[in-house]
Order: structure tokens, then sequence, then C-alpha cells
């Protein structure tokens, strides 16, 4: 493309005649100065606005970048200014340890983890009641490190320290007035859960599901969990009742926390019949005032009522290792992995959201999740210790009504997954809202498309958009983003503070693009699995590192750009992220092999052109008189039945048989590259 604005050409596109030239003029004169990343930082904030159609941005940002060279790296959309530069909480670093750039800091927080992570639980007001002696000790070896060793704590604690009149959660219902809860009023309802359950006779240690939206009894329950020295069981409010039941017995769950019903685009969908469906232990369900309940189970009201009137609650202190959480991820084969959170994750997930995402007292970060997955215990330890409002909307995220209540509520923080963003786009649906207060968004759950992307960054005025790619094992993120560095659509910028990583190629050399293993130690990182071998499952078949580290197998695929930057390319092994749900192959092919017409399955994750959320195709061999149009639609099904309704069939591909390994085992690699060649 040649380096020149035409004034026809941005008439085409949908700009009126006079400004058209007036846009030609300016354009061109600061695109002749040099400067393709000043230029393009001027025509978005004295020409661009989200009023103008989205494809004159991506025509305008075409033609100042098109001699951009390629030995710069991905074409910046957002350069930090000196708000940033001055004000952000990674800026502070930077001054507390004399340091010049992120690449030094994220450096200085892996060689220094004394030094960083001594900063960081003071400058987060982490509470204690006993300091920890030192901060890692390496003893056993990296695999078996110790962080915080002698710590007494309870980490609900570190999550109370903002004003008690400030807001702690801001909760629209369509429809409806929002809801605003105090941290005063959190905090209060945090305690009458923790003696609730103490009254009821659960103990510490015991574990307790939660399956039920999130809301902010979802918060208050998890948080009285926490703090009555107790395990919360995450399992998210989408799941089949047989993905349910796998995850109560794997945990031991003495009891679940739900709701009688899900409210979703506009309809009340049953919820505690399906999870009777599982035979959970004791279930206390929400908004259940009118209705029938099993024998044995709890109302909400009565529930919070059984807690003597007055009495006084003290958080249970314990070690930093002590478990908090149990979450689930996939593994490659049999059931998911229970990965149990110590108190030690929440410090990570402050930390990250503190200095790459930037939360601030007083901000209001939203990030549509569920405590099923990690993302919703990581935005309530995010938000609340760094002193935040979380911003909740009970309905999904995809619609108009969300813009709006992400504009009313004067968020400031967005989280997201790009299928979002792709709705959004498909038909602009966002237009017109006024999203300023956005100082940046975060993006997680999938690689994202550079277009999508950029269609985001302009409907609030051109932000940037930090991405952060971790996992449930790690309690956040081990590559992602700061607002001191330049932002390009649908890439990172650095390894996550505190935490290292190498690329390898298939003969476990140093590559560019390849798979990431991540260098132990780091703090928050799982040392432990409560049904898996943790060594077996991260650390038995890694290599050593280029200068002889201990490596711990992830599997996700990443490519380092020119300039500093990264790209995400998805799955190295056999999960993938759909919808920014991890699962794996074999949990798919699981279902599908059950059902009628269907000899063997096999479930592959396939990048669309241009990049972007994973598609989930499917190979099957199928009995003869079998179309595929209809097994497909039976496949879905099972699938939605017995598995996650959220996860969608983008195409059926049968054959006559599947690939395998002399072992018997599918070549899911061959199968993805034998659908990039399908007509």
């Amino acid at each position: 493309m040649a380096n020149t604005l035409r004034a026809a050409d941005l008439v085409a596109l949908g700009l009126n005649e006079e400004n058209a030239l007036q846009w030609q003029s300016k354009i061109q004169l600061w695109m002749n100065e040099g400067d393709a990343a000043q230029c393009w930082q001027k025509v978005t904030q004295q020409l661009l606005t989200p009023a103008v159609p989205f494809a004159i941005h991506q025509h305008v940002f075409d033609t100042v970048f098109a001699a951009w060279p390629q030995s710069a790296g991905p074409r910046p959309a957002w350069l930090p200014g000196t708000q940033e530069l001055q004000h952000a909480r990674a800026a502070g670093l930077l001054r507390e340890f004399q340091l010049a750039s992120v690449t030094e800091l994220a450096a200085f927080s892996v060689d220094e983890p004394h030094r960083f992570w001594s900063h960081v639980l003071s400058d987060l007001g982490i509470v204690f009641e006993q300091a920890p002696d030192s901060i890692l000790e390496l003893q056993e070896g990296a695999q078996n490190a110790q962080w915080l060793s002698g710590a007494r704590l309870n980490i609900v604690e570190s999550c109370f320290q903002a004003p008690a009149k400030a807001t702690a959660i801001v909760w629209k219902v369509p429809g409806q007035a929002p809801t605003i809860i105090t941290y005063g009023q959190l905090k209060q309802q945090v305690a009458q859960v923790a003696t609730a359950l103490q009254a009821y006779g659960f103990f510490p240690g015991d574990a307790l599901a939660i399956n039920m939206p999130m809301i902010p009894q979802s918060i208050a329950i998890y948080l009285g969990i926490v703090a009555a020295g107790m395990v919360v069981v995450s399992i998210a409010d989408s799941m089949a009742p047989a993905e349910v039941s796998t995850r109560l017995r794997i945990a031991n769950a003495k009891g679940i926390f739900t709701v009688l019903c899900v409210h979703r685009a506009g309809k009340q969908l049953p919820h505690y019949e399906k999870i009777l469906q599982a035979s959970p232990p004791v279930a206390i369900v929400l908004q259940s005032e009118k209705a029938e309940l099993r024998k044995g189970d709890l109302r909400w009201e009565s529930f919070v009522a059984s807690a003597p009137a007055g009495m006084h609650f003290e958080s249970h202190i314990s070690n930093a290792d002590r478990t908090t959480n149990i979450l689930f991820s996939s593994g490659t084969t049999g059931e998911p992995k229970a990965i149990p959170w110590t108190q030690l994750a929440p410090i990570k997930a402050a930390m990250d959201g503190a200095y790459h995402l930037d939360i601030q007292q007083d901000d209001v970060v939203a990030w549509p999740t569920n405590l099923g997955w990690m993302m919703g215990p990581w935005l309530i330890y995010a938000a609340l210790i760094n002193k935040a409002c979380i911003a909740l909307y009970s309905d999904a995220p995809t619609t108009r009504e969300f813009g709006q209540f992400i504009q009313e509520a004067n968020v400031s923080v967005l989280g997201l997954v790009p299928s979002i963003v792709k709705v959004w786009r498909s038909d602009n649906r966002m237009a017109g809202l006024d999203w300023s207060r956005l100082k940046c968004f975060g993006s997680t759950g999938e690689a994202s498309n550079a277009d999508d992307y950029l269609y985001l960054m302009m409907l609030a005025g051109y932000r940037p958009i930090i991405e952060y790619c971790g996992g449930t094992e790690i309690g956040g993120a081990y590559i992602t983003g700061t607002l001191l560095q330049a932002a390009s659509p649908a890439t990172f910028t650095t390894p996550a503070f505190g935490s290292r990583f190498v690329l390898l190629n298939e003969n476990h050399a140093p590559t560019l693009n390849g798979e990431v293993f991540l260098v132990s130690p780091s703090l928050g990182y799982s040392q432990s699995l409560l049904n898996r071998d943790h060594h077996e499952a991260y650390f038995q078949s890694a290599p050593r590192g280029p200068q002889g580290e201990l490596l711990r197998r992830h599997g996700d695929q990443i490519e380092q750009l020119p300039g500093g930057f990264y790209r995400a390319h998805g799955r190295m092994d056999d999960t993938m992220n759909l919808g920014g749900i991890k699962v794996s192959s074999a949990e798919i092919e699981r279902v599908l092999d059950g059902v009628p017409g269907i000899s063997r399955s096999a479930a592959v994750a396939v990048s669309p052109q241009g990049g972007g959320p994973s598609l989930l195709v499917i190979f099957a061999v199928a009995s003869a008189n079998e179309q595929a149009t209809e097994l497909q639609l039976r496949l879905q099904d099972a699938i939605k039945h017995k598995l996650n309704p959220l996860f969608r069939i983008h195409d059926l591909v049968l054959l006559s048989q599947l690939p395998v390994t002399a072992s018997n085992k599918i070549m899911r690699r061959e199968l993805r590259a034998q659908y990039r060649h399908l007509p």
C-alpha cells in the first residue's frame, strides 16, 4: 500500500467530503514528519473518535503504518503518555528500584525475589498476624520452593483495607436499579457467612463448593469460606451435572452453595434442579423462598440466620501455604486436574492486577467471569486487595445493555475474552456509548485477533489492551503487558513480574516461536495437585533450560516478535480454549464416543484465518448411514447436556479412519494440518 492518504478513499468509507479534505491535509503533514507511531497518536487524539466508522479507522491505521518496517515489530496503536509514565503503579516500581525500563524490572523481579516481593507485600498492604521470616527458601530445590516461610495470615483480611464507606461492589440486574455494596457491608456479610458455617458444624479444612453466577452473595460466600479456614471448591454454573458430580467427588465437598434459577437472556433457567442430578451433599440454596427443597437442604435465609446474634468472628489464621480454594483445569487425559490455591495465589493475582492492569484505589473493575474459572477468584483478590470496586452484571456480556452498564458504572478496567469482542464487532452494537472513563482493557482466555482488538481500542477512544495469559495452576499470568509500554493489538510486551519463561522447539533448543516452559520457582505457582502427581504433570517430561534451569511444562505456543512484542498461537498440547474455557480433547471425546453412530472421534482446536479465538472441529468415524448434518446436531446436544453448553462445534468432518500412532494415540496435529487444507 502506498504511504499516501486520499480524501476520495475516506469519502468512500463514509466521511463527508469537507472533513475528508481536511483530514487528508493534516494526516499527510504528520506522516511526512516521519514517525508513524507519533502520527497515529495525533490522529487518534485529534481526529478519530468512536463515532467515526471503524472502516475509516482501519484504513487510516493501515495507511499511516504502510511503510512501518517489519524489524520494528507490530504496529503500535497506543503509546503511554505522561499520566501513565508518572502515575501507573508499575512506574512506582521503576522509581523504587531505580530501574530504567520494564525489561529491567521484569528481570529484577526474578533475579532479586527478596527485594521485589518484600516491596510488593508492603505496597499491597498484605495483612500478616506474623510477618514471614523469609521471602524464599530453596533448601528443597526450586520445585519445592518455600515462599513466605513462617508467615501467619488469613488473606481475606487483606481484602478490607479500603474505607468502610467505599464501594466494594456495584451490581446490575437488567431492568433494576444498580445495587451498591460498601466495603463495610461486604465485610459484615463475609463475617456472617463465616459464623454461619461454624454454627452449622463445618470445620476448618472442610471443602465447600460454590456453583452459582457471579453475584454479590457469591463473593461474600467465597470470602466467608476462606475467612473461616475452609476450602472453596470452584465449579462453573454452566457445567453439566456429571461434571459437577466429578468435581464434588474429587474435592470431597461437604456442602454446596447454589441458586434456584439462573438469569440468562431474559429467561429464568432452573439451576437447583440441575444440581440435584449431581447428587450433591447438603445444598444451601439462594433465592428459594417459595421453592420446595430436597430434605436436608437449606434456604439461604435460614442458613445465615443460624449464626448466633452478636457473635464475634475472628478469621482463621494459618500458614501461607494453606489451601483456600480448589479449582479445576483440563489435563490431556482423564478427569480434570484439581489444583489447590494456597494463600500465595491471591497475592500473585493482586500483584498482577496492580502492576500490569494498573488497578488502583477507587478504580472500577469489570471482568465477566465465574467462580468456577480462575478469573473469578482472581477478580475478587485483584480488585479488593487493591481497594477497587468490582462491577457485576447479571446477564450476557454480549448485549448492548452490558455496554451501557460499563458506561453508567464508570468502569475503568474492563476484562474480556476475544469471543465477546467478535460478537460486538459483528453489528457494532456498542456504537454511541461513552467509555472514556476506561484506562485499559484486559484480555484473557483465548488467542485474539488484531483487527477485532483495534476495533475494541477504538470503542474507548484508543485505550491499551493488556493481554493476560497464564493458567489456573500459576494463579495469574506468565506473560502480559503494562501501561508503560506501547500497545499493539493482540500482542504481549513482557513476562509477568516474578515470572520467567523460555521458548523451545521440538528438539528443546531455544527458538523465537515454540512451546512455553516456565522457569521455577515463582510465587503463586501450584506445588501440588489433589488427584495427580504434580511432578509428573509439570516437570517429569520437561527438559532443562538453556542455562540448566529447572523448567516447568506449560503447553502454550508463543512467538517472540521484533520490538519486544510477543504473540500467542494457542496450545501445543491436546488442550484448547473455547470461549475462554480450557478443556481437553479427551474430555470432549469421552462424551462424543458415547453417541450412537460414532465409532471414534477426535476433537481439535483450529485457529481461524487471521487469528483469533479457537474453533472446535470434530473428526469422527461414523456408521455408514450417518448424515453429517444430523450427526453434528446429536453431537452438539451431547456436549450441551453432558459437558458444557458453551462449547460449540464449528465443523464436523467424517473420515473412514483416524490417523493414529503405533500405540493407537490419535495424531491431532496431523488432523489440524489436514483441516487447514480442506476446501
